[in-house]
């Protein structure tokens, strides 16, 4: 007669836990819905709504900036719910709250300092992957076919949507004509430029009184700039000329050797051609703030301004 020593059960420190039947009906609740992906749409939610609100004086709170950031907030908190109870809807949804991620980095406070695009983008595609386990076996593996086709693309979105935005809807950098340009560039200054449909097109060679100079290109259906000041010199006379709104529109096309601002209000940087890249890139930002420029030329099919002034002096 053989005898046989029973193992001990393996101890867990979750069988300590309390509620045992609740933990385990919301276990079973949670493998049948993409529940992490919704849960990481509802954090990305809320941070884009939280950030607004938060007292740093770096951020945008009110105007376009803050709605974008209250719209898109609570649009990836109702994707995040869609996803939770109604499952089924995980492509659909999952589709279009990868487009929000992506468009607030643009429209809110460069998509909450990154955070709430992040989280944003990884719900988007954990919610497309994710497929329902075998009916009735909750441990078993989804389809080797269902799980490797549908996660493969919710992996190539994110890539896909990214390189379909940055393509350039202008196909290269226009020349500036046969206008020459003042020897030495005027400084151009504005607490707030904001551009509609903004595009560096490239590096282009300008023609001055002094010889040609390279210059940034930067393309544009329109523009409204704030509190603007130009400041140049003709000969021994210093000009200035300013304004309290400067808006341009048609096919507007700045030519500058420097330029210089805060993206966003927040991160301040200094673009010049020697450090540009010659490829046009659609930047993802829709304004700047306490902008620095030297512009060697400007062109635009309608200028408006107000409170216009200008001051001449003899130096």
């Amino acid at each position: 007669m053989f005898l046989t020593r029973r193992r001990p059960a393996r101890w867990r420190p979750a069988d300590r836990l309390p509620y045992p039947d609740g933990r385990r009906a919301a276990r079973a609740w949670r493998r049948t819905r993409p529940f992490w992906g919704g849960l990481l749409l509802i954090l990305g939610g809320a941070e884009l709504l939280l950030v607004p609100l938060s007292p740093l004086p770096v951020l945008v709170s009110l105007g376009l900036g803050g709605l974008a950031a209250i719209g898109i907030g609570l649009a990836l908190i109702a994707a995040g719910l869609f996803l939770w109870f109604l499952p089924h809807t995980r492509h659909y949804v999952s589709v279009h709250a990868l487009l929000l991620s992506v468009l607030a980095f643009a429209a809110t406070n460069l998509g909450g300092f990154v955070v709430g695009t992040a989280l944003g983008i990884a719900g988007s595609a954990m919610g497309f992957g994710w497929t329902p386990v075998r009916e009735g076996r909750e441990d078993a593996a989804p389809p080797s076919r269902d799980g490797k086709g549908t996660r493969t693309l919710a992996a190539a979105l994110p890539v896909v949507l990214l390189a379909a935005l940055g393509q350039s809807p202008v196909r290269g950098a226009p020349e500036p004509g046969d206008v020459v340009a003042a020897r030495t560039p005027p400084v151009v200054t504005t607490t707030l430029f904001a551009p509609h449909g903004f595009l560096i097109a490239g590096v282009r060679e300008v023609p001055t009184a002094g010889g040609p100079v390279r210059a940034i290109v930067l393309r544009m259906r329109s523009a409204s700039l704030t509190d603007y000041h130009l400041r140049t010199r003709d000969g021994r006379d210093e000009l200035a000329l300013g304004a309290d709104t400067l808006e341009l529109s048609g096919d507007v096309t700045l030519y500058l050797t420097r330029f210089s601002g805060c993206l966003e209000g927040v991160v301040c940087l200094t673009f010049t051609p020697d450090g540009l890249p010659v490829p046009p890139v659609v930047p993802p930002f829709v304004f700047m703030t306490d902008v620095r420029a030297e512009q060697a030329l400007v062109t635009s099919d309608s200028i408006v301004t107000d409170g216009l002034t200008l001051e001449a002096s003899a130096t």
